[in-house]
């Protein structure tokens, strides 16, 4: 299965077309077969990255057709207003397409393998919370969720989607006035890039409802640590598992990272799926280059159910 390329859609974002029913082919089949004999009868952490939500029509950070990005960084957030706006400006933009995404049949497939008994539960870096709109419960969302906004105030917490009825409401046209200036690029975690630097100095910037602090979408940015709590929590998903199944990451990033390199000190097996080089590879008993959703499709109704313990 061939990367598919970022089309224009006719809303003018750059967006990736759904996938559709993916077909192996044999040697895709024989690979997954080994896979499967390594996963086979053992409860499974999953750790999922962008590379899973290209076939609902997220673009990844770093895979084939993926657009160069400089992403802000917690402290550039913090320290000037100038940078909220462009932020919170192109977060406008990039909430106006996630929300309308939809999961994918490997968002499905790791669905499946929780509700028939096979993990131990789900580490994802993904902020689009397409694994719970599949169906997954148990799941940690490592980065955080693209549905939230927190104030950085005094700790109030609104559903984006308040904030984007503020938003438009205080910014009237800016989402066709951003369109219609040309193609814009999406990135997966609800940032866009937007070219027309006049467009970015005439967005007003929503303050908290409450206390009228400063407002920050609800997921980690760079340079910004994973709270304790949630890490830990993901770490005691690898610790029950008998293996790792790693689904479209480039583990490029310590943060998850860490939870392969630590499944591998306790000597439990790593197999990672996804197309292309990722800082996991020297950690794994198997590498899969097959597209990610139909791997896990695959793995999902052929891996057995678990014997039960005497």
């Amino acid at each position: 299965m061939s990367a598919q390329r970022p089309g224009v859609g006719m809303t003018g974002f750059a967006i990736l077309p759904p996938a559709s029913t993916v077909e192996l082919d044999a040697d895709e089949v024989d690979v997954l077969r080994r896979a499967a004999g390594v996963l086979g009868g053992k409860r499974l952490a999953v750790l999922t990255g962008a590379g899973l939500s290209t076939d609902s029509g997220i673009p990844d950070y770093r895979g084939p057709g993926a657009a160069p990005r400089n992403p802000m960084t917690y402290q550039e957030f913090i320290g000037s207003p100038a940078n909220r706006r462009r932020y919170w400006a192109r977060n406008h933009l990039g909430w106006s397409h996630l929300r309308h995404a939809d999961p994918n049949a490997g968002h499905a497939a790791v669905a499946l393998l929780e509700r028939r008994g096979l993990m131990t539960g789900l580490i994802t870096q993904n902020v689009d919370r397409l694994h719970e709109d599949a169906g997954s419960i148990n799941v940690v969302d490592l980065h955080g969720r693209y549905d939230r906004v927190i104030c950085l105030d005094e700790g109030h917490v609104f559903t984006r989607r308040l904030v984007a009825s503020i938003l438009e409401e205080i910014n009237p046209g800016f989402l066709e006035a951003a369109q219609a200036s040309g193609v814009v690029e999406m990135a997966p975690d609800a940032d866009a890039s937007v070219e027309d630097p006049e467009l970015i100095r005439s967005f007003v910037v929503a303050v908290c409802p409450v206390c009228g602090g400063t407002l920050k979408p609800d997921f980690v940015y760079f340079g910004e640590n994973v709270p304790k709590g949630r890490v830990q929590r993901a770490y005691s998903m690898v610790d029950e598992a008998g293996a790792l199944l790693v689904a479209g990451s480039s583990l490029t990033v310590m943060s998850g990272l860490r939870f392969v390199r630590h499944a591998a000190k306790l000597g439990k097996p790593v197999v990672i799926i996804n197309r292309g080089p990722t800082r996991g590879d020297g950690f794994a008993d198997l590498k899969v280059e097959v597209g990610v959703s139909g791997a896990l499709a695959w793995l999902a109704a052929e891996l057995p159910d678990l014997l039960p313990s005497k």
